[in-house]
């Protein structure tokens, strides 16, 4: 009998160490899942265009492009309209002159809920509502009843059963963040503490995110060139030229990094450890005036396919590597309406018709943006380039650069016409496909750039138009670049899928109080 009840109690012990594995896995998987969640690339939507397409319009664009998240300023009726039945993703925005009402009266935010969000979904899949934007740096007044209007917004979707599938936040500038180099010394700035603990509470209590706008462009240009270019556009840097926080050693390869990890430890700081992080607004302008050389057209696609890829890739940052910092790019079109200097008119990746203002490389990308055209981009001689630099890199093409030039040789298809314009053209684009058109593959010191014409003639066909992209391989000289001397989400926990992770957990946690 004593045995019997020994041996009874030994298989209990074994059921429950079995239950606490599969509960222990459980909880792993469900960990796994929330660090697991896709990363994605979404786009800004600004209408201060002079000759705006109308929202079927941006709609067929949108698909055309597979564009699956936007952000849109307002909550333009005709647009999330347009909107319905696509799927697209959606974030809405309180403008920041309705915060005043909204933040101050609960039925005010009733009715724009009603008239913006109820009216809308689910036919149209809004999925958040920025409340403003980077309202605590541009409409300071507003800021103390900020997160009374992002409350009273939550509640109406609560009341509405629309909470978990909606979430509120409000986007914020980086510059409310102090210190922000080394990133582990970074903190927001305490004139704001009384909304900034606050709103982080809300953030954490209804598992939203912090909506964060960074801008290298702007941190570059402020730092005098004192930040290099290249850390700015996120080309790759030798291990010396990297950025390092001397309290952490953690390693910083681009200002993305830096920005969103200065304000993970700016959240630490007060207290906040575990709320998310998504990139309302990134980018880089493709033109500007005499006092702004660096927005240029090469520039603004070298950092929006280094972002995109980056993002994609879930690099993550060196604080949270592998947690997904969702992006969305500013912008879709170029704004020729906006005040300012040249460059607040040319962060679009499109102009009003739907051109694209650049084609984007965005090799091993996935599907994100249709424009990813790499196999008709070409690498060809710039415009009035100087002749002798020409010879110079023509020649380190066909020599150090390992490119076969035998096609320019006389009675060969490209050797027509004889001049080193032409021949340079070739070699170069030879060279940026054998490359696989990486960044910086395409500059030869200047003399060359990327065009979108074929420039194949004759029988000479060129490599980009025959298709033959070549992979890097170790060992291959890099092409000479202006740029060579200075070196070359936590995503959103438990949501989705995630629920049903908590149901079953929350059964086996029972089922081991009961029969244990």
């Amino acid at each position: 009998m004593v045995f019997q009840i020994l041996k009874k109690e030994e298989s209990k012990k074994e059921a429950k160490m079995v239950l606490l594995i599969i509960l222990a896995l459980f909880l792993v998987l469900s960990s796994t899942t929330a660090a697991d969640e896709a990363p994605f690339i979404g786009v800004n939507i600004g209408t201060s265009l002079s000759d705006m397409p109308n929202p079927t319009q941006v709609v067929a664009l949108l698909k055309a492009q597979q564009i699956r998240h936007i952000r849109l300023y307002d909550a333009d009726r005709a647009m999330l309209l347009a909107l319905v039945n696509t799927g697209i993703r959606v974030t809405v925005s309180v403008p920041n002159d309705q915060i005043l009402g909204i933040g101050q009266s609960n039925a005010t935010a009733a009715n724009w809920v009603s008239r913006n969000i109820l009216a809308h979904v689910p036919a149209t899949n809004i999925t958040a509502i920025a409340v403003g934007s980077e309202v605590l740096s541009t409409l300071s007044n507003a800021g103390p009843v900020l997160v009374s209007a992002m409350n009273f917004i939550h509640s109406a979707l609560v009341a509405s059963n629309l909470d978990s599938q909606i979430k509120v936040s409000t986007p914020h500038s980086s510059s409310i963040i102090l210190d922000s180099f080394p990133p582990s010394q970074a903190f927001f700035n305490r004139t704001w503490d009384p909304v900034m603990v606050p709103l982080l509470k809300f953030l954490q209590s209804t598992n939203s995110f912090l909506m964060l706008n960074v801008y290298p462009y702007y941190d570059y240009k402020l730092s005098n060139r004192a930040i290099p270019l290249d850390y700015a556009l996120f080309r790759p840097l030798p291990p010396t030229k990297e950025a390092v926080d001397s309290n952490t050693l953690l390693h910083y390869t681009n200002v993305f990094d830096a920005v969103v990890d200065a304000a993970y430890f700016a959240m630490s700081y007060l207290n906040f450890t575990n709320i998310p992080i998504t990139v309302t607004e990134s980018g880089w302008p493709s033109k500007g005036d005499s006092s702004e050389p660096d927005a240029t057209l090469d520039n603004a696609n070298t950092y929006n396919s280094n972002l995109i890829r980056h993002v994609l890739n879930n690099t993550g940052t060196p604080k949270h590597p592998g947690i997904a910092v969702s992006t969305y790019i500013y912008e879709l079109y170029n704004e020729d309406l906006r005040s300012g200097p040249v460059s607040e008119k040319n962060w679009g990746l499109f102009d009003a018709n739907g051109v694209p203002i650049y084609i984007l490389r965005l090799t091993g990308s996935g599907t994100v943006l249709a424009n990813d055209t790499t196999n008709q981009t070409y690498c060809v001689a710039k415009e009035g380039a100087d002749r002798k630099m020409l010879q110079a890199a023509l020649d380190w093409a066909c020599g150090p650069g390992k490119v076969d030039c035998s096609p320019l040789l006389q009675g060969q298809p490209c050797y027509e016409p004889d001049t080193v314009v032409s021949h340079a053209s070739y070699a170069f684009d030879a060279y940026y496909h054998r490359m696989a058109m990486g960044d910086g593959t395409c500059n030869f010191n200047g003399v060359a750039t990327i065009s979108t014409s074929d420039p194949s003639h004759g029988s000479c066909i060129f490599p980009g138009s025959a298709g033959r992209n070549g992979t890097f391989t170790n060992g291959t000289s890099l092409a000479p670049s202006s740029n060579s001397t200075v070196s070359g989400c936590h995503s959103r926990l438990f949501q989705s899928g995630g629920f049903y992770i908590h149901y079953v957990l929350l059964g086996v946690v029972l089922w081991t109080a009961v029969f244990l």
